[in-house]
């Protein structure tokens, strides 16, 4: 997969998210985003097996069924994603310490006072550097 400048998502996985991540708050969620050139195709909750308010682990037999789903269909994974309930808005130290996906984008959940926001990042090599998202109104699956 090229090198990621932007993330387009449509409005209807976007939707999903935020519907997953509100609720399954106060605990962390996480999840999968697959798509092609940077563009979303499909929204995956995972279970978060450590159930907590301040870290995730995806559920590995989920997380490897998908992955082969993934590779049937040609998607990449485009984005892995996850809440931060009580913040921060940006990749924790753990967060950092852990991304083993450089070439996919980590999008963060956060709730600001009442509402829900979601910020891109790509991380490399302990590097953060942030991404525009791009919501799109309609899917972009046929």
């Amino acid at each position: 997969m090229a090198a990621i400048a932007s993330l387009t998502i449509s409005s209807t996985h976007w939707a999903a998210m935020h519907r997953h991540v509100a609720a399954e708050a106060p605990l962390e969620a996480c999840g999968l985003v697959a798509g092609q050139d940077h563009q979303s195709l499909a929204v995956f909750p995972v279970t978060n097996e450590l159930h907590s308010p301040t870290a995730y682990r995806f559920a590995p037999q989920e997380q490897l069924d998908l992955f082969l789903r993934f590779e049937k269909e040609g998607w990449d994974l485009l984005a892995i994603y996850h809440s931060h309930p009580a913040g921060p808005e940006i990749p924790s130290r753990t967060d950092i310490a852990q991304a083993a996906y450089p070439d996919s984008v980590y999008l963060i959940w956060s709730k600001i006072e009442a509402n829900w926001q979601c910020r891109g990042f790509i991380i490399e090599a302990q590097q953060v550097t942030e991404i525009p998202i791009e919501i799109h109104p309609h899917s972009m699956v046929s």
